[in-house]
């Protein structure tokens, strides 16, 4: 498995598109397709690891544990940035709008 197919099918189970690594990672539109028949730069190969929180080494395939550490990733629900995801397809907004009544104690507004 190659680079690129190995960050299309981790990006796919995180609910990203390419384009959406590429903006969040900070590069270009279209360089990740360019890592099919070159190597990108380790500045870049860290924040596509970055963005989807896995490490250099599985990416490149070194391993195959794609978890980064030990402990938990910490998301703040109202973080526009992250796509949450349950049993991995997105949550839709609506839902999403229910939890955060839920946790507030049923109360509509902040």
């Amino acid at each position: 498995m190659t680079l690129f197919d190995r960050i299309k099918i981790i990006s796919k189970e995180r609910g990203y598109s390419i384009a959406e690594v590429e903006r969040k990672a900070g590069i270009s539109a279209n360089y990740m397709y360019q890592w099919k028949k070159r190597n990108p730069s380790p500045k870049a190969l860290a924040s596509v690891a970055d963005v989807l929180n896995v490490s250099v080494d599985y990416l490149l395939g070194k391993t195959d544990d794609n978890s980064t550490s030990m402990k938990p990733k910490q998301v703040d629900i109202a973080d526009d940035d992250v796509i949450m995801t349950f049993e991995g397809k997105p949550i839709p907004p609506e839902d999403l709008e229910l939890m955060k009544r839920l946790l507030r104690g049923g109360r509509n507004n902040d």
